[in-house]
């Protein structure tokens, strides 16, 4: 919980004190003003539908210890402050995330106790920071990003808000455009960084796979020792950008770079890895210095078991106890809306993945829809990928003709022309036309399908956030 002096946090940010106030700030930092508690600091961003700036005044006289805006303050905000003793400034060039980002940056050289660590890449990053967390909360204090806190705007807020016996700070970093990465990890400076992928989400935003490599090696450009942690970069090796990342962009920097995998030159690898009848894997973990354990994950899908070898590995870098580590892991449940899989009375189960998608990731939900017991019929409900530009025809078709190669018995399809091009390729790939059911709306295919799904039936759900797949998973089990 930020703990400041205003004259500190304006020298910090460069922001322009209009009220002084009463000359210190404890509390947390909000961008709702409905949040304002006593001592908060409330930051007002100039959004597209809601701007901030108007309910100023409400949050100084909800108690905030400072209010910060990006616009001219209106009419009687700076007496209503000054009465209230709260203080009143303007962030540089009307600039909230640069303000939040600066403000980071001083609260974090402030504890040099910490240590930071960092999660990003195209796919399993939520899940490896999750399993991160709980990894390193087996022998530490630790706070993490919660939910999709994980941009210019979340991971700060995440970093100001830990709490005061912090030990140990694991940050999500996300991206859409290039630099966005560099800035957050400029401001939290980790000492240590997983990056678990590159694959091709946001493809439309930057061009090119290599491209999205580069956005996710800036992590490396604010890493720096703290805590005697020296700076390490953990990585699989069977990633085609390690070794661009490693090579170009970590050691350069003087950052140690660590991998795991399936190879005996990994520093943690899996050995005899089975997928059990629901979805979950099995395997034997193989340390470099001969450390072994049996793990079995919570959490459906062969994929994950990459991420929690990144996990493993960087609670390791740290000194968290390997046994403790894989023992909190293994415990570890499914994310609501990422691969958890859902039961009701009298329903079907549900794999419920409507979180986000990326080509590869239905590839491997669709994978754990195959790997999982079905009595009756396996059920794959796919919406449309968002951000893949010039990409999403191919990348789409792409999608269709893996989901044929599937034992599926309903092959549906939520959507308009993309969902289409996913039909097609189905078609083209040899998937039976009868099995294939298209509906432009999620409400369409609950209203055809909810009554017709049975309790044997297994059905994923998956697709990025803005098809609105969560209401179908709702409509099916509500």
């Amino acid at each position: 919980m930020l703990s400041m002096s205003i004259s500190d946090l304006v020298a910090a940010t460069g922001a322009e004190l209009l009220v002084e106030g009463s000359g210190d700030v404890r509390g947390e930092v909000v961008i709702d003003s409905r949040k304002v508690t006593q001592g908060s600091v409330f930051v007002a961003f100039a959004g597209e539908r809601v701007d901030g700036n108007a309910y100023a005044t409400s949050a100084v006289r909800a108690g905030a210890g400072a209010v910060v805006i990006s616009a001219e303050p209106q009419d009687g905000l700076l007496d209503e402050a000054r009465a209230c003793g709260c203080a009143v400034v303007r962030a540089e060039g009307d600039d909230c995330e640069e303000f939040l980002l600066r403000l980071t940056g001083e609260w974090v050289s402030r504890h040099p106790d910490w240590v930071v660590m960092g999660v990003t890449g195209s796919v399993g990053k939520t899940t490896t920071k999750t399993m991160l967390r709980a990894a390193v909360s087996s022998e530490r204090r630790c706070h993490a990003t919660a939910g999709n806190f994980n941009n210019l705007i979340g991971m700060p807020l995440t970093a100001l808000n830990a709490p005061d016996d912090l030990e140990v700070l694991v940050l999500e970093l996300g991206m859409n455009h290039t630099g966005e990465i560099e800035r957050m990890a400029r401001a939290c400076r980790p000492a240590i960084a997983v990056i678990t992928n590159v694959g091709t989400s946001h493809i439309g935003l930057l061009g090119s796979r290599e491209n999205i490599a580069r956005a996710k090696a800036e992590i490396c450009t604010g890493m720096r020792a703290n805590a005697g942690i020296e700076p390490t970069l953990v990585m699989t090796s069977s990633g085609d950008f390690t070794r661009f990342i490693a090579d170009g962009f970590a050691r350069p920097a003087g950052i140690d770079v660590v991998t795991v995998g399936s190879a005996e030159g990994d520093a943690l690898f899996a050995r005899d890895v089975t997928i059990g009848a629901d979805g979950c894997a099995s395997f034997v973990l193989v340390a470099s210095d001969g450390w072994t354990r049996e793990v079995t994950l919570n959490v459906p899908g062969r994929q994950v078991v990459d991420d929690a070898l990144l996990a493993l590995e960087a609670a390791h870098v740290l000194g968290i106890d390997r046994d403790k580590a894989a023992q909190a892991i293994a415990s570890m449940p499914a994310e609501r809306m990422r691969l958890s899989v859902l039961r009701a009375p009298g329903k079907p189960t549900v794999i419920d993945d409507s979180y986000n998608a990326s080509p590869s990731s239905i590839a491997a939900a669709l994978d754990v829809l195959q790997s999982m017991d079905c009595a009756g019929r396996r059920v794959a409900v796919l919406g449309e990928i968002g951000e893949l530009g010039d990409e999403a025809v191919r990348l789409h078709e792409l999608v269709g003709a893996y989901a044929a190669s599937k034992p599926l018995d309903m092959l549906v399809l939520v959507g308009g022309e993309l969902a289409g091009h996913m039909a097609e390729s189905a078609r083209i790939m040899g998937f039976s036309d009868d099995k294939i059911y298209r509906f432009a709306t999620v409400e369409e295919a609950v209203a055809t399908l909810a009554p017709v799904f049975v309790e044997t039936d297994v059905v994923l759900a998956k697709a990025s956030r803005s098809s609105g797949l969560d209401a179908f998973v709702r409509g099916v089990l509500g």
